[in-house]
């Protein structure tokens, strides 16, 4: 008993481990961000093209970019508290007692999920009425 409570508490931190790990992917330049001018002792110099330091984007899409990471993380979260429910309900033996734990789990989880998306799309009108109220996106 006391075995499985170690793995599902391993395995929820393997899987935010690994999400940290790949969160950093989310903040990479893109071509956007990129120009043909390169010195030869740049240190920002890769393969031929100038990268601009981080903090010479946009400050909208870096506002941008830590929603995402952040909402990304709690869908992670969200998506790893329907797998520890449903495997709840896969160990419970017919105990009424188990099995209603479980569907407790599963269900604060798709509502986890249904408020994730509802703040991504909150998020995502207010940054877009953002830029079209004050011009920010055009260039």
């Amino acid at each position: 008993m006391l075995a499985a409570k170690y793995k599902a508490f391993f395995a929820v931190f393997f899987a935010l481990g690994m999400a940290f790990v790949l969160s950093p992917v989310a903040f990479a330049q893109t071509n956007e961000y990129l120009s043909t001018e390169c010195g030869a002792n740049d240190p920002f110099c890769i393969e031929g093209a100038r990268v601009e330091k981080l903090g010479d984007e946009p400050l909208l899409d870096t506002i941008t970019s830590i929603i995402n990471v952040a909402l990304s993380l709690l869908g992670i979260v969200a998506v790893v508290i329907i797998l520890i429910g449903g495997f709840k309900w896969m160990t419970a033996g017919g105990s009424e007692d188990k099995v209603a734990d479980a569907r407790k789990l599963i269900f604060s989880g798709i509502i986890g999920i249904a408020i994730i998306l509802s703040a991504w799309a909150i998020a995502n009108f207010v940054l877009s009425a953002l830029v079209d109220a004050t011009g920010a996106g055009v260039e």
